[in-house]
């Protein structure tokens, strides 16, 4: 990693750019300009998000956006509306308030005197699904401001492909996310920078939304999770993208999608990498994220005819056959191009479910892939609840144990089809799609695939999942139960990947009705029966060698701040032996530092609970307690938000409470206590 402390261009930077709204609301913006952008104006790159630029992603903020001033360019960091150090209230994600924001900023910036009048716009998750919206929302006649666009962990379906949902089912994530909004926006403007700060905190208080439940309520790909889904209409996405995803996140499907359907020049990277940008991210190896993007703006927004769009449609990082690690600092592997997506170098080989003889367990059924045709079999399905605490989390962030682990203790209480020890390695690039013909004794009920490879010492990692609640098997917009008993076709996609199984190893399709914390479980133990199925895998061919070499990793100074408390972290599973409760408990404080350029000292710590019963499904809990802390001299205020998720056969529960704390003194409190009946899950 190389930190770069000098520019072709001097910067100057704004610390609080006010940007109005048609409504009158002010935005609050950090920008960084060339010194002479007024004489010589220059195109501006947003990026625009509700994680506080004064606190909250500075530190990435520091290492970015002066990067891409300092190669010409005005970079901008808004806080969207009810967030940070901006006014106005927040309603939910994505809104069509936050949309319409997002293109009276750009507007706004377009007519700068420091603007050259073309507007690129970027951004990693939130941010990444908003660039994508904003260009997807401009006037199609090609008269918007946005020229193009960098969109990192992001998605184009909101209800395929989110923390909410997934194949239908219902993610823990969900619940999740929802405890981490009350708290991120919980917290107010920085007084320096809004003299109204105390006023404008209790009305945010006062309107914060607890949206779990809100979330939960829409079971089914309805117009809320369309609304915000730009794969709704390929056709309007007519801005140049480049989109980058990571192998270890849950957003990597989204650049095989746009780069296949988009019509607008659109060139997707997919590395190794967790929920971050791709120079700082692990695991390794690092890549050369900000020089790609800057290529990606010098192209599109200054002309420069470098080649841009002319290169490989698809870029992925092929990650090669190693031990199981939940946080592995670096992935062995290779790079590869394809010229187009999809690419004629992958081609499907089909293999085919059957029963492989006596189990190796008694109580666990085996099944064997292959090529043979199947003679025909029958083969139950009924995975203990706690099944999944080795999953790892929906986006991990770093190296605290959020990857998937090993997962050969899963494997074993599962339904699992092993293929032949393989001769030669085999080289995977796409979506395996799997097809079952399967009953469910139960009306509601979701089958989870893992697709893993198996070591000779038995050892097995997690290459892509996917599942599907069994109420979608037809159609996502309207979903039906299962009538029990009755046997029915179904066919799902599991996740993208880019993976080499090393010869002498196995490939594993493991089945279970479970998954546990990462997805709800359903109101009653399932039982499905399986009685034939099929795997296409999506075997790349003559790509077995590196076929890019990325610049390296680099980006401008880091922040400069003190460290007042070490932080730390713990992820532990715990088993009640009395009562046989499970659970997955997660802490992490992330301690106290303090930013050197304006004095704010921030911190803020969590504690997740997902615990268990391996018989019980309606004995799931959830319980998260996030606290967010900001301090200068004698002014402090804290926030508490403490949320607890339950469910009965019927309903779920989501309970919050937000507490507020000026000083000691509380200033304000709220309590929630929602329920969502369950219709489909």
């Amino acid at each position: 990693m190389t930190i770069r402390s000098s520019f072709p261009e001097a910067i100057t930077e704004i610390e609080d750019l006010g940007i109005p709204m048609p409504d009158g609301t002010r935005l609050s913006a950090r920008a960084w300009l060339p010194k002479d952008a007024t004489l010589r104006p220059v195109p501006a790159v947003l990026e625009y998000i509700p994680y506080r630029k004064r606190d909250g992603t500075l530190p990435r903020d520091e290492m970015m956006h002066p990067y891409f001033a300092g190669h010409g360019y005005a970079a901008v960091r808004v806080d969207m509306r009810g967030n940070g150090d901006s006014g106005g209230l927040m309603d939910d994600e994505y809104s069509q308030q936050e949309m319409d924001d997002a293109l009276a900023v750009i507007d706004w910036l377009s007519r700068q005197p420091w603007c050259s009048g073309a507007v690129g716009m970027m951004g990693k998750s939130w941010g990444g699904f908003n660039c994508l919206q904003a260009a997807y929302n401009q006037p199609q006649d090609g008269s918007g401001a946005l020229k193009a666009v960098v969109s990192v962990c992001s998605t184009t379906d909101r209800f395929a492909d989110d923390i909410h949902f997934k194949g239908g089912c219902l993610l823990g994530e969900n619940f999740g996310w929802g405890a981490v909004m009350l708290a991120y926006s919980s917290r107010p403007a920085d007084p320096i920078l809004r003299n109204d700060w105390r006023d404008d905190w209790l009305r945010r208080l006062e309107a914060e939304p607890w949206l779990a439940p809100r979330w939960a309520a829409h079971q089914a790909r309805d117009d809320y999770w369309k609304h915000g889904s730009v794969g709704e209409d390929w056709g309007r996405n007519q801005v140049p993208a480049m989109i980058w995803g990571g192998w270890a996140d849950n957003y990597m499907n989204t650049v095989a999608a746009l780069v296949e359907h988009a019509p607008a020049p659109v060139k997707g990277v997919v590395g190794p990498w967790v929920h971050q940008y791709p120079h700082t991210a692990v695991p390794g190896p690092q890549v050369g994220f900000l020089q790609c993007a800057l290529r990606w703006w010098d192209r599109w927004l200054k002309g420069i005819r470098n080649g841009a769009e002319a290169d490989p449609a698809y870029r992925a990082y092929i990650l090669h056959s190693e031990p199981p690690v939940a946080s592995p600092v670096h992935r062995a592997g290779h790079w590869v191009e394809e010229a187009v997506w999809p690419s004629p170098r992958v081609t499907p080989t089909v293999l085919r479910l059957a029963e492989a003889g006596e189990p190796s367990a008694p109580q666990t059924p085996r099944g064997y892939l292959g090529t043979e045709e199947s003679t025909g079999f029958r083969l139950g399905c009924s995975t203990p609840q706690t099944l999944g605490l080795e999953a790892g989390e929906f986006f991990p962030m770093g190296l605290n144990a959020e990857m998937p682990g090993n997962q050969a203790a899963d494997d074993a209480l599962s339904l699992c089809f092993d293929g032949k020890e393989l001769a030669e390695d085999l080289q995977l690039l796409g979506a395996a799609e799997l097809r079952l013909r399967v009953a469910s004794d139960k009306p509601l009920a979701f089958v989870v695939a893992r697709l893993c490879d198996v070591a000779p010492d038995g050892s097995s990692v997690r290459i892509a999942h996917g599942m599907l609640n069994l109420c979608h098997r037809d159609s996502r917009e309207h979903p039906v139960p299962m009538v029990p008993g009755k046997e029915v076709e179904v066919g799902f996609a599991l996740d993208q990947m880019g993976y080499r199984l090393a010869a002498g190893h196995r490939l594993r399709l493991a089945l279970s009705t479970t998954y546990w914390p990462f997805v709800w479980p359903s109101p009653e133990a399932a039982t499905l029966t399986v009685t034939g199925g099929s795997l296409s895998l999506p075997v790349q061919q003559g790509a077995d060698r590196p076929e890019w070499v990325p610049p390296a990793a680099e980006h401008a100074a880091p922040w400069a701040h003190r460290v007042i408390r070490e932080g730390r972290a713990r992820r532990t599973v715990e088993r009640d032996l009395l009562s046989g409760v499970q659970a997955l408990v997660v802490e992490d404080d992330s301690g106290a530092r303090e930013n050197l350029t304006h004095g704010l000292i921030t911190g803020e710590s969590l504690t997740e609970r997902w615990e268990i019963h391996p018989d019980d499904p309606l004995s799931a809990r959830a319980t998260h307690i996030w606290e967010q802390r900001l301090s200068r001299g004698s002014w402090a205020v804290r926030t508490e938000a403490r949320a607890e998720m339950t469910a009965s056969a019927t309903h779920l529960r989501m309970q919050a409470r937000l507490t507020a704390w000026e000083g000691d003194a509380v200033v304000f409190q709220r309590d929630w206590d929602d329920e969502v009946e369950r219709r489909y899950i």
